[in-house]
Order: C-alpha cells, then sequence, then structure tokens
C-alpha cells in the first residue's frame, strides 16, 4: 500500500494525479509508456508552441513522473514508473474499502429482506393511521 502516513507521500500522490488531471500530460505519459521520446516527437501531435509544451514536461517531471535526458541537442524524455505505482497502490486500498463497504451493505439488504423489514408497502394500502 503507498504509504500515505507522511505528508511528502501524500504531497507526492496529490502530484501525480494533479499532473495527470491535464489531458495533455495524460497523453504524453501515455506515449512514454511506450517507450522513451524526444520532446520535439512528443511535442509534434499538440496545437502549441514549444515553450507551452515544455511546461507541460516540467509539471510531469515535479511530479516524478517523467525524467528527461540531454545528449547532444536531443533531450530525451523517459516514463517513471514509481509514481504511478503508489497511485495504483492508493487506488488498490481505496477498492478494497469500498467492495468491503459495498459487501456489508449488501449483508444488511439480505438481512432485512429476510426478516421482512425491508419489505415495501403493499400497493394500494392506506398510509393514514
Amino acid at each position: 500500500m503507498a504509504n500515505l502516513s507522511s505528508a511528502t507521500g501524500t504531497s507526492a500522490l496529490i502530484g501525480a494525479f494533479r499532473a495527470l488531471s491535464d489531458p495533455t500530460r495524460f497523453a504524453v505519459v501515455e506515449r512514454l509508456s511506450l517507450g522513451p521520446a524526444a520532446v520535439g516527437d512528443l511535442a509534434r501531435p499538440f496545437d502549441m508552441a514549444l515553450p507551452s509544451f515544455m511546461q507541460h514536461l516540467r509539471v510531469l517531471e515535479e511530479a516524478g513522473l517523467v525524467e528527461t535526458r540531454k545528449a547532444g541537442r536531443v533531450r530525451t524524455c523517459t516514463l517513471r514508473a514509481e509514481p504511478l505505482k503508489a497511485a495504483q497502490d492508493w487506488l488498490d486500498a481505496q477498492r478494497a474499502v469500498w467492495e468491503r463497504r459495498l459487501d456489508q451493505l449488501d449483508s444488511l439488504v439480505a438481512e432485512l429482506h429476510r426478516t421482512g423489514e425491508g419489505a415495501a408497502p403493499d400497493a394500494g394500502e392506506d398510509d393514514a393511521p
């Protein structure tokens, strides 16, 4: 499970979700899941100036989702899996909590139906005392 007990763990997780909330950054992460790519290649599908695209990359780098390396004149980006793993761990923990709660609700509803407490009043039954 992701360590959310520390402010740093929570902050990193929030940063990753914030970075992924933008469609451009989400698409960049999806593309990088296929393998490393040059900044120019990553920017090409988007209708924006390179400096604007670089701001998106900066957000992804600050969230720890992307790492860039410069070799000569080419800057290459690589996806870092650790923040995505932390997000997946957090989502798995949330799923387990809600599945347990829904199972408890199902049990309660089934019990109410068995005891007759959950039965709807008959149609045409007078609600007046």
